[in-house]
């Protein structure tokens, strides 16, 4: 069955069964398809005296089957997809049907009381369940299953529930869904309804998946003027965090003012008005407020931001300006000793790097594939342990982490593990006062650090520490706001060693000398004959590309070299959206891949156990982190459970936490930094032209460690190596240093 998408206009409704606006009650049945970004759904109803299910559409974020809906919109008929139910606003109500408090109770909602127990108890007490449960909860000892310990548990939580209840009846009054109504709750308590009265703009800041859009609709239902001071301040809270998802750390003022107004859509003199006075109540930070000119114009900081830059300089500086410990060291002898020792000849640029490695505070070391940084990384370790040096290693995410650990035969932490972050406090345990002990911090994949990350790495060293920076610049810059290795490098305030013998073993590597080439603006080499483990496959059209991947994944990699299509194999592309982004991509790929086993509907998606997930935002509760790829092991309805098996351990998610898990068969170039798979299969195709960039290619290439398949066409690979520019991050890192 193909699935109807949002429509482009409103062309594709010409007639309508009736002009006016109507009101329509009824049971929520299925989730068809539902757009995780914008809310838009299409669902089916049970609706009484309807022969047959009633197909809705609209914006209908967050809802789950069981929910009783009283929909306000008008009916139309599409000529593609029949008699539809076009939805201008609507409201979740108590469940009034036997179905629907049936789907209702095993919804989640309630602990305890999962799909199998609330068919239980729905087919003993019918309407009257929630009454029962609410006012006669002995009587729950009547139900199969339930005993002394089991009601008083139900009893317990639907106590806890009756406020969940009253703020989701204020939420949905105005437009929020029972599904984010549980996210309100869990952050904000018996204060929620309190809160949002208050300042709604709150809940895009305090909740995962409350954007400014949901919650700037929540003030206007509760009757917040579009020209309010208090929109206009949170229009530009909301720019600048949306735009440090983009890297920045700063907006210029006058940039950041024009987004502002094309977002709340009020007089940009407002909106400067409201930066004005953020900055006067130390909200946010401006530097250079007085600049009039375009050079000159003044930088917006979020204040964290502005924090983390500033005070990582000032650390940089500070660490640089403390003299190194002294170590008595004849380094020829060293350098020989480790040759001698690992049966090799470094290469001069090696040598200096040891060098600099040894009697620098800060280094900085950058290379490509294949220039020694894992051999220098060696030397560096085992030259000064002899001296007697406390080294202490890390990466970023645990994937560097483990490669680190496999490749120096040394623990590697990652960085919020080595920092000793805390869930409960949301704070690094490791800091001025209580620094790490260590006299050398080896940091592998600087390129993913950002820029607040960084400032908490050189928050936890002691003055007397050293600090080598590893990474390599040429890559995608970090997800998250800064270009630390970059700014530092360009800079010129630090020693930095730039490593560019490509090694002959190396070199007899085509994805290897592919990614040099790339990065020097070349084509790639293409040579499809056996032995080789770089391929391009050259599909012109996106269905043949399509096509091709599938074929590649099920039958031929596997076939041809062992490969197993879901642990060993990841298919990258450049886009999140389009038919050949990530999102589409996993769809076709776990339909073919993964069709049997336990399955879970949410959010328009199946999940499946056996599918490839990935961790999209950080959770510290959890400890798992953004970009960390597992498996679903079980899916648990009865105690509303998904079990994710990730590299070293088992990870329970509630069903309400399942918005924080993609499906992974597919993940986008940047989900894939810091990372290496044995093979990867890269799509390319002019669909993807606003991201073809010469560094995203090359960062995709290199995620490859035995083998490289790109399919797509000509021109879409000529235009990602021609495109050396990359999107300018707004920093004043570089510039920092710069000023000493």
């Amino acid at each position: 069955m193909v699935t109807p998408r949002p429509p482009t206009n409103r062309s594709l409704f010409p007639a309508t069964v009736g002009s006016g606006v109507v009101t329509l009650e009824g049971v929520l049945e299925l989730v068809t398809y539902s757009n995780e970004e914008s809310g838009w759904s299409v669902v089916k109803l049970l609706v009484p005296n309807k022969p047959e299910l009633v197909t809705a559409v609209g914006n209908l974020s967050g809802v789950q089957p069981g929910e009783n809906l009283r929909l306000t919109g008008r009916w139309t008929v599409d000529r593609k997809w029949g008699e539809q139910f076009r939805i201008e606003s609507f409201l979740t109500l108590k469940p009034a049907t036997v179905a629907g408090i049936e789907k209702y109770l095993g919804s989640g909602l309630v602990p305890g009381i999962g799909p199998v127990m609330a068919e239980r108890l729905v087919k003993h007490f019918g309407l009257q369940t929630l009454e029962v449960i609410d006012h006669q909860p002995q009587r729950l000892a009547e139900v199969e299953g339930i005993g002394p310990v089991r009601r008083a548990s139900i009893q317990a939580a639907w106590e806890e529930q009756r406020e969940i209840r009253q703020v989701m009846v204020f939420l949905q009054s105005n437009g929020v869904s029972s599904a984010h109504a549980v996210r309100i709750w869990k952050q904000y308590q018996d204060k929620a309804i309190e809160v949002v009265r208050e300042n709604p703009y709150r809940l895009a800041v305090d909740v995962f998946g409350i954007g400014f859009k949901t919650a700037d609709q929540i003030a206007r239902n509760l009757g917040l003027s579009p020209t309010s001071p208090r929109r206009a301040e949170a229009g530009v809270l909301h720019v600048l965090s949306e735009l440090s998802g983009e890297g920045h750390v700063f907006l210029p003022r006058s940039e950041l003012v024009e987004h502002a107004r094309e977002i709340l859509e009020i007089d940009p003199a407002l909106v400067d008005d409201a930066v004005a006075a953020m900055a006067a109540d130390d909200k946010l930070v401006v530097e250079n407020p007085e600049a009039s000119t375009a050079s000159e114009d003044g930088a917006v900081y979020l204040k964290s931001l502005h924090a983390a830059e500033s005070g990582l300089a000032r650390a940089l500086r500070s660490l640089q300006s403390a003299p190194v410990s002294p170590l008595a060291i004849d380094i020829e002898k060293a350098l020989a000793w480790f040759e001698g020792r690992a049966g090799l000849s470094l290469a001069p640029e090696q040598r200096e790097a040891i060098r600099q490695a040894v009697t620098s505070k800060v280094l900085v070391i950058t290379g490509g594939p294949g220039t020694g940084k894992t051999t220098l990384v060696n030397g560096i370790i085992q030259i000064l342990e002899r001296k007697g040096r406390r080294i202490l290693l890390a990466a970023p995410t645990g994937r560097a982490a483990k490669r680190l650990t496999e490749t120096t035969g040394r623990e590697a932490k990652t960085l919020h593990r080595l920092l000793e972050f805390s869930p409960r406090e949301t704070i690094f345990q490791r800091n001025p006062e209580n620094p790490l002990q260590a006299d050398l911090v080896i940091l592998d994949e600087t390129s993913m650090v950002d820029t607040a990350l960084g400032y908490h790495v050189l928050q936890a060293l002691p003055p007397s520490c050293q600090l080598v920076l590893v990474g390599d610049v040429d890559q995608l810059p970090s997800v998250g706001p800064g270009s630390v290795l970059a700014d530092l490098i360009r800079s010129q305030a630090l020693p930095v060693v730039r490593l560019q013998h490509i090694f002959r073993q190396a070199e007899q590597s085509l994805i290897v000398a592919n990614a040099h080439r790339i990065n020097r603006g070349e084509l790639p080499r293409q040579d499809n004959r056996d032995g080789s483990d770089f391929f391009f496959l050259e599909e012109e059209q996106p269905e043949a590309i399509l096509a091709t991947v599938k074929s590649l994944v099920r039958e031929r990699l596997p076939r041809k070299f062992g490969l197993d299509p879901v642990r060993e194999i990841q298919v990258l592309t450049p886009m999140h959206r389009g038919s050949l982004g990530a999102a589409a991509l996993n769809l076709e790929l776990q339909a073919m891949l993964n069709t049997s086993g336990p399955s879970l509907q949410r959010g328009g998606r199946t999940l499946r156990a056996g599918d490839k997930v990935m961790q999209v935002r950080n959770n510290y509760d959890l400890d798992v982190f953004n970009g960390d790829i597992g498996s679903i092991e079980a899916i648990e309805e009865e105690a509303q459970l998904v079990q994710v098996r990730y590299e070293d351990r088992r990870v329970s998610y509630s069903f309400t936490e399942l918005d924080e898990l993609v499906h992974a068969y597919a993940c986008t170039v940047h989900k894939a930094q810091g990372s290496e798979y044995p093979c990867i299969v890269l799509p390319l195709h002019t669909q993807h032209y606003p991201l073809l960039q010469r560094n995203l290619l090359y960062t995709a290439v290199t995620r490859g460690k035995r083998l490289v398949v790109v399919v797509g066409s000509k021109r879409a690979l000529g235009i990602a190596v021609k495109n050396g520019r990359t999107g300018e991050r707004h920093t004043r890192l570089a510039a920092r240093l710069r000023a000493g």
